[in-house]
């Protein structure tokens, strides 16, 4: 083997090739550099446009001229990569403040692309001229490029904290960074507040940059992300888009209608493929209610118009599309950057102090640079002004040599007379006007004055460069006015000296000036903030995707439950046929009907005392004919367990159960409650016990249920209902009989209690309702299973004490059949009626007349042979509906003839100005069906 090749280890030369060239791709390519903010190739492509002289007021050059010089020169790169690079800082789109003002077509936010590099022309920007200020004082690093054969700046002098102002995002090997674009008047205001104070702290430096200000505007939404990346060096943003809605048209067609328009999304986002995605998902369905999408954007700033259907909740569809498209997005935040040429994250504390010490040093470099000019020209000065003194000698030492070279060493080997220059030298006092290094000069033989041998005045040696400068000398200088000219420039140099000498030794007077140029730059370039931070952020839950609405809850016997719109039941008169409210399978029955919101909390209460919590859109929407969902699904029920009852929270209780506070009437102020009872829960079970929790207890319940009442062995839970403390409440039996006493005649007691006796019952008796008076609400409605009922004032029935066997409420007859539901009513209320073939049937309060205790009733609903009522329901001030019979009719949901319907509304009409016991009367005078035992009214 040749002694000029050694073996090594294959695994040693990949890892070390392998480092060499991650290290090369995080240096060389994709991480910025933390005091200029630049990648290579932006920092190249800058050098490469001040080299062109491609400022901002003069005229634009081929972007292709740009790129062949930056590839050419000093990026050992393709075009493609230097190219993307200038259009990217050419988009305001992409950058906050674009370093290239591009003409042309640069791209879009559409993600359309740029025109090729020889259709397009660039410049720099007059913010970009800051980015280069003082690049030819020596005041940053030189390099080599990748061949040796020019020389480029290794950082720009940057009085711009551009990292941070416009961000940038680089994927390296093993580590990437994404740093979010800033307001520059915010972050020079907290680099400001660095520079005067060093030892602010972060929270301080906070105060002054509120978050990142994105091109594209938008909303922030939570400040967390913010903190963590400000004190870190990572977060995660959630930026959504601006809309506003408007209302399509107060006429015409439109009318009603309303409109969403968003003018600005979340940064990155691609609006042509955003709209795509919306509409894509309105194609599916998985959102609903928009008619129609527009992109209406123009010069003149961003417009996509989304158009609705009529009666749809605008705020509802913009959380769907917040949700399910790039309307928001989250943006993550990784600080990393090159410091010192390592790789860091960096917090935004150490941002602004890379940044504050990078100036430090251009500043310090660039006064270092700007004393040296001045001493080297206060030297030349020095050397003219000796011409002056020694005019003729010099001109006759100049004529007599025989050429330039000659007359230069003539010239440096003899000394000459001072002249002024002492008095010059004098005035500058202990201040060196003397250059660092003189070139050729002899230590044993220095420049400038020198004693003379024999004690005359002092003689002055030049040097080369006073020597070259005599030279060059134009005869005008020679006159007087000259002479005073150099003495003037002089005493300028000398003043300036002092100053960047004053500027070296003092700190205070360095930051000083650091700080004016920064507030000369914010008030040039600064700006007003385009994203809005909202402090806190609130992920989405169903609710909000959910329009609020109200709805029929129905559960069948064997377990089935769903919900359907209250606008799908027209109110009729009673006596009505109804329509199918749910498809039924065979022997099952409907057993609870509730009216509730799809937003309200729902609690479900089992026959074995145990309680579960729903919203009411964890139960489907279903149609008429669908049997909906086993609730088994829905709630954690046992093998042999059944919902006995079925109670809606209101939300205004929902709210402050939470909490442990009381719930407020439409007159109560919160001032008003600290005395007021918080509220319950009132209980009765089939064999007359009742009891009474606070509401709060229930406030939070686990998926398996929570104990909410103890039972004794063959008891169940009948119902609940709730209460303010201070109610009376009233027991109804299956016999028709009824009881009314004070809700405090039962104590407060904890979940697991079994409660105390609320009514005595006989054997064969069992409770069927419980309502809780209102002091607004003065009569009762009952319905028995035969479809008949009544309504009866609150006041026939006294107030007694718990305990008791109550009275008479309604006749339990062989025509009534048992009592089914007992509920409160006013006559501007609708009653809603199923039986248990699911027969549903809504019919207004005042049609149905009124009685006293001791009576039969009238029919509420007409129900077949074998079909028995068996649930009703409360709808609370609704307008009544207008009657659409005819409508009704063509659905066949309602079939009456001709005849019938006349005596419906003769009856209706005479019942109004009736007193009771005439309607009861004249309801004996009619029959609809003459195989029915019915007295309609």
């Amino acid at each position: 083997m040749s002694e000029s090749v050694s073996p090594i280890g294959i695994v040693d030369e990949l890892k070390q090739s392998y480092l060499d060239y991650a290290m090369s791709v995080i240096v060389s390519r994709a991480l910025p550099d933390v005091r200029d903010g630049f990648k290579p190739v932006h920092r190249r492509v800058m050098y490469a446009m001040h080299v062109l002289s491609n400022d901002y007021n003069k005229p634009y050059k081929k972007s292709a001229r740009v790129v062949g010089d930056v590839i050419g020169k000093y990026h050992p790169h393709g075009d493609s990569a230097v190219y993307d690079a200038i259009v990217r800082m050419a988009q305001d789109f992409s950058l906050r403040y674009p370093m290239v003002d591009g003409q042309g077509n640069f791209g879009s936010i559409d993600d359309d692309p740029p025109a090729a590099m020889r259709y397009t022309e660039v410049r720099m920007t007059k913010l970009t001229h800051q980015m280069l200020a003082d690049l030819d004082k020596d005041t940053v690093d030189w390099e080599d490029n990748y061949d040796g054969s020019e020389r480029m700046p290794s950082v720009m002098p940057a009085r711009i904290p551009n990292l941070l102002v416009n961000g940038a995002t680089g994927i390296a090997v093993g580590m990437a960074t994404n740093m979010a674009p800033h307001n520059l008047t915010e972050v020079i205001n907290a680099c400001l507040a660095y520079a005067q104070n060093p030892q602010v702290s972060a929270e301080e430096l906070m105060s002054h940059i509120s978050g990142p200000d994105f091109p594209t505007g938008g909303i922030i939404y939570g400040r967390a992300g913010i903190l963590d990346a400000y004190r870190t060096g990572k977060g995660r943003l959630h930026i959504r888009g601006r809309y506003h809605i408007e209302p399509m048209s107060d006429t015409g067609v439109n009318r009603d209608r309303e409109r969403i328009v968003f003018t600005e999304v979340p940064y990155q986002a691609n609006k042509a493929k955003l709209i795509e995605r919306i509409a894509e998902l309105v194609r599916d369905k998985k959102i609903e209610g928009i008619s129609e999408i527009r992109d209406e954007s123009d010069k003149d700033g961003m417009r996509i118009a989304i158009d609705l259907r009529r009666g749809e909740t605008a705020e509802v569809i913009v959380n769907n599309l917040f949700l399910q498209t790039p309307l928001e997005s989250s943006f993550s935040i990784n600080m990393v950057a090159l410091d010192n040429g390592q790789p860091k994250v960096l917090t935004l504390r150490q941002l602004i102090a890379a940044f504050v010490r990078h100036r430090q040093e251009v500043v310090t470099r660039r006064t270092i640079y700007e004393l040296n000019k001045a001493r080297v020209r206060g030297h030349l000065l020095e050397g003219l002004t000796v011409a002056l003194a020694n005019i003729d000698e010099i001109i006759a030492t100049i004529k007599a040599s025989a050429n330039r070279g000659l007359a230069r060493e003539s010239l440096l080997n003899n000394t000459w007379g001072s002249g002024s220059v002492v008095a010059m030298l004098t005035a500058a006092g202990s201040q060196s006007v003397r250059p660092d290094f003189i070139e050729g000069e002899d230590p044993k033989a220095p420049f400038g004055l020198i004693d003379d041998e024999t004690g005359g005045e002092q003689r002055y040696r030049l040097s080369l460069e006073q020597v070259n400068a005599i030279l060059d000398m134009q005869l005008h200088r020679l006159t007087g006015l000259e002479q005073d000219k150099l003495t003037e420039e002089y005493q300028d140099l000398l003043r300036e000296i002092a100053h960047l000498e004053s500027i070296l030794g003092d700190f205070d007077k360095l930051m000083t000036i650091i700080s004016n140029e920064m507030i000369e730059i914010r008030d040039n370039f600064g700006d007003e903030r385009r994203t809005d931070i909202i402090d806190s952020r609130t992920d989405f839950n169903r609710e909000d995707l959910i329009p609020e609405q109200t709805v029929v809850m129905t559960v069948s016997r064997t377990g089935y439950a769903k919900t359907q719109p209250i606008d799908d039941y027209v109110a009729q008169k009673r006596g009505g046929k109804g329509k199918s409210a749910t498809a039924m399978k065979e022997d099952d029955v409907i057993d609870h009907l509730v009216v509730t919101s799809t937003h309200a909390t729902v609690l479900c209460f089992t026959d074995s005392g145990r309680v579960f919590s729903l919203r009411g859109f964890e139960v489907p929407i279903a149609s008429r004919g669908a049997r909906g969902r086993p609730l088994v699904n829905l709630i954690g029920l046992n093998g042999d367990e059944t919902v006995t009852t079925i109670l809606p929270i209101p939300k205004t209780i929902e709210d402050v159960s939470a909490k442990g506070n009381i719930s407020l009437t439409d007159d109560e102020s919160l001032e008003d409650t600290n005395e007021a009872e918080p509220p319950f829960v009132f209980f009765a079970t089939a064999n007359g016990t009742v009891k009474r929790v606070e509401l709060k207890q229930f406030a939070n319940i686990r998926s398996n249920g929570l104990i909410a009442v103890g039972l004794e062995d063959g008891d169940k839970l009948v119902s609940a209902r709730i209460t303010n403390g201070s109610q009376e409440v009233m027991l109804f039996a299956s016999s028709g009989k009824a009881i009314r006493f004070d809700e405090n005649d039962a104590r407060a007691m904890g979940r697991t209690a079994k409660g105390v006796r609320g009514m005595r019952l006989a054997d064969d008796e069992f409770i069927k309702s419980l309502v809780v008076i209102e002091d607004d609400v003065r009569e009762i409605l009952i319905a028995c299973e035969n479809g008949f009922g009544k309504r009866t004032f609150i006041d026939e029935f006294n107030t007694q004490n718990r305990g008791g066997g109550g009275v008479i409420a309604i006749k339990t007859s062989e025509r009534n059949g048992a009592l089914v539901r007992a509920t409160k009513v006013e006559p501007e209320d609708d009653i809603i009626l199923i039986s248990d073939k699911g027969t549903l049937v809504r019919t207004p309060v005042e049609h149905v007349a009124s009685s006293g205790r001791n009576t039969q009733g009238v029919t509420l609903i007409r129900l077949s042979k074998d079909e028995k009522l068996v649930a009703m329901a409360r709808v609370e001030n609704e307008e009544n509906a207008d009657e659409l019979i005819d409508a009704m009719r063509e659905d066949g949901t309602f079939e009456v003839d001709d005849q019938e319907q006349q005596d419906i509304n003769k009856v209706a009409e005479e019942s109004a100005t009736a007193d009771v016991n005439d309607t009861i009367d004249m309801a004996n005078d009619y029959s609809l069906d003459d195989d029915s035992a019915d007295n309609d009214q």
